[in-house]
């Protein structure tokens, strides 16, 4: 086997943490916005919407710091496609979730299915699992369990993704209405797909990198 000499700057291994860690918040704020939807209807959805706007912003920027980062550096800790791939994945979990909360906000919905809160749960817990991985990727150790996780916990989203989508469709609901919830559940489960590419990323590199 070739000898692969990699950098010690822990600079990327550091972005990508921070990167998973705004999904943390991200996910979080999904919460409090499901929270304002119990009882006395969406008053606080408009603040909401603005903290998640700015989470997404910020995690925009830690992006955008890996890909400067990456287009400065003569020597990556692994492959720039991967890189790059790694830092569009994570991304776009939090334009998923940051679209979802827009969208309850714009539409005024005063609640949702009871069921999207097992949604929100599933986004938490892949988050918290990804901001708890990316250092690891420094040594490329104990990784398989992340992307075995984040697969089980895909596969639970799907179910529940499949039972609000039946419930909607049950007849209960105005068009109108099913049309707005779905559009919001439909990003919720872009979310959890898109943590499951970023899961499917770091066994590519872990596989590349072994």
């Amino acid at each position: 086997m070739p000898l692969r000499l990699r950098p010690n700057d822990p600079t990327f291994y550091d972005l990508f943490t921070e990167s998973a860690n705004h999904l943390v918040d991200g996910a979080r704020i999904l919460a409090e916005l499901l929270g304002s939807t119990a009882g006395s209807g969406l008053s606080a959805s408009h603040q909401i919407a603005k903290l998640m706007k700015e989470a997404e912003h910020a995690a925009d920027e830690t992006t955008h710091s890996i890909i400067r980062r990456v287009n400065s550096t003569f020597v990556t800790p692994f492959d720039r496609e991967d890189i790059y791939r790694l830092a569009s994945d994570l991304d776009d979990v939090m334009d998923f979730m940051e679209e979802a909360v827009d969208n309850v906000h714009l539409f005024n919905l005063t609640s949702l299915p009871a069921e999207v809160a097992e949604q929100i749960e599933v986004l938490q817990r892949m988050a918290t699992l990804t901001a708890e991985t990316m250092p690891r990727l420094r040594t490329m150790k104990d990784l398989a369990e992340y992307w075995i996780e984040i697969n089980r916990l895909e596969n639970t989203g799907d179910a529940v993704h499949r039972r609000i989508i039946a419930k909607m469709f049950s007849g209960e609901f105005d068009a109108l209405t099913v049309m707005k919830v779905k559009t919001v559940v439909d990003l919720l489960e872009a979310a959890i797909d898109a943590f499951e590419r970023v899961a499917n990323t770091v066994e590519q590199i872990a596989v590349k990198e072994s």
